[in-house]
């Protein structure tokens, strides 16, 4: 196993720059997850960690070793596709077994890894079947054991379940929680899925444009983002955000200094009497989930937000009702610099 350092790293397509210049440490054994919107960099990212795409400046190193100039396969890498990339005519067996014999590994030794492979991911009962006899999620089991039996120190995972139904991604992505919990390996995931982000990362690298927004721990993006895009991004759904024309005199008083914004999530408000209130609003559309419901609501200022609950009764279509939150949950926010304040 080991850890990562990337300094300066970059890269340029002729004269546009898709990774500015980024400076991230990665502890042995974390689960790092990078995310953010399409076109961020964060695929490209991995690929030069990988070795797949060539750097343009700066330092990667794994371990104690500067991997630049080092060949993939010679990396200590591992790489799961959003792709299965299997080989159709081979048995799942075969398939996991074919990188360690191309790189002649005793046949004793494939045989113990793959099968060691296959319990860990309990597909024990399929090596024997093709690919085309497998589910979805079989065979994104078997392109995640392919990687396993390689006893890499780095594992890299490029959306992995994007090409799996609802179902099923939620099944694999515990699956993935439960092989790190058991490997205790290194793993960077790159998605674009919040939720994932979320619920699998020790450590979550928010990147924009080629960029690092931040860097933190799922809850300290949730609770203390650095910015309005991160704000945004991690929580689902996101972080609304109110001027001093959508507030009353009560919200509009926490408008201090070069906070000009306040940034409050869904599932933070309480209803209260309209004297009482951050926000006053119109309900105006409600999406019942089961659990709890999404209250889409209008601000006397013109503005729309969302409100989370699990007591509709209190919101009746039409009708205004006064909401606030715990000033603890209130961020404040400058629009300018899109910075949090405080």
């Amino acid at each position: 196993m080991a850890g990562l350092t990337l300094r300066n790293v970059a890269k340029n397509y002729a004269d546009v720059n898709v990774i500015e210049s980024i400076d991230l440490d990665i502890k042995d054994g974390e689960f790092v997850v990078f995310v953010g919107p399409s076109g961020c960099g964060k695929s490209t990212l991995l690929r030069m960690i990988a070795g797949l795409e060539d750097i343009t400046g700066g330092t990667i190193a794994i371990g104690d070793t500067v991997v630049n100039e080092v060949a993939p396969a010679k990396r200590g890498v591992a790489m799961v596709f959003q792709t299965y990339a299997l080989y159709p005519h081979m048995t799942v067996y075969k398939n996991m077994a074919f990188g360690l014999k191309q790189a002649k590994t005793p046949k004793d030794e494939i045989d113990k890894r793959v099968r060691a492979a296959a319990e860990i991911l309990e597909i024990s009962d399929l090596l024997e079947r093709t690919p085309r006899a497998l589910s979805g999620g079989q065979r994104q089991r078997v392109a995640i054991g392919r990687a396993i039996v390689r006893e890499p120190s780095v594992f890299l995972f490029d959306e992995p379940l994007s090409n799996l139904d609802a179902a099923l991604r939620v099944q694999t992505r515990i699956e993935i929680a439960r092989l790190h919990q058991r490997l205790g390996t290194t793993m960077i995931y790159v998605t674009h899925d919040q939720v994932e982000a979320m619920t699998l990362a020790d450590k979550i690298v928010v990147l924009r444009g080629g960029n690092i927004e931040q860097v933190g721990s799922p809850i300290e993006l949730y609770e203390t983002p650095d910015n309005m895009f991160v704000a945004q991004f991690i929580g689902s759904p996101k972080m609304n955000f109110f001027k001093a024309e959508d507030l009353t005199k009560k919200g509009q008083a926490m408008l201090k200094g070069d906070v000009d914004r306040l940034g409050i999530r869904p599932e933070h408000f309480t209803t209260t009497d309209v004297k009482s209130a951050l926000v006053v609003a119109t309900p105006d559309l409600v999406e019942n989930l089961g659990e709890n419901a999404l209250v889409h609501c209008i601000t006397e200022g013109g503005m729309e937000f969302i409100v989370k609950t699990t007591d509709l009764t209190k919101f009746k279509q039409g009708k205004k009702i006064g909401l606030t939150a715990d000033k603890a949950r209130v961020l404040g926010f400058n629009s300018t610099t899109q910075k949090r304040i405080g």
